[in-house]
């Protein structure tokens, strides 16, 4: 089963919790998603949305194993970008901490 950290707990809401659990089940080899996260999926999405859901997971995983197998590689559009995950409460009222403090 996936188990997220702690801070991506905090991070996602319960329905994308789900919807993460759903992407990883779909991206395992072989992809299996169990009875409980699909019963789970069926209670938040409707049938058109769960369809629409799992198709844009199962492209995006095509895509990766595609462009795999081809060698392809990135183009360097989104080099040294990512989407950071937003700082807890705590981690803004401590602040950075500096390499003497840490040691």
């Amino acid at each position: 089963m996936w188990r997220a950290s702690q801070r991506a707990n905090q991070a996602f809401t319960d329905v994308e919790k789900l919807v993460l659990r759903l992407a990883v089940a779909m991206t395992r080899t072989p992809a299996s998603v169990d009875d409980e996260l699909f019963a789970a999926l069926r209670r938040e999405f409707s049938e058109p949305q769960l369809v629409e859901l799992a198709t844009a997971i199962a492209w995006e995983n095509h895509r990766a194993r595609f462009n795999r197998t081809f060698g392809v590689l990135a183009e360097g559009f989104s080099q040294g970008a990512f989407c950071p995950l937003p700082e807890t409460v705590e981690v803004l009222r401590s602040g950075p901490q500096s390499d003497a403090q840490s040691s």
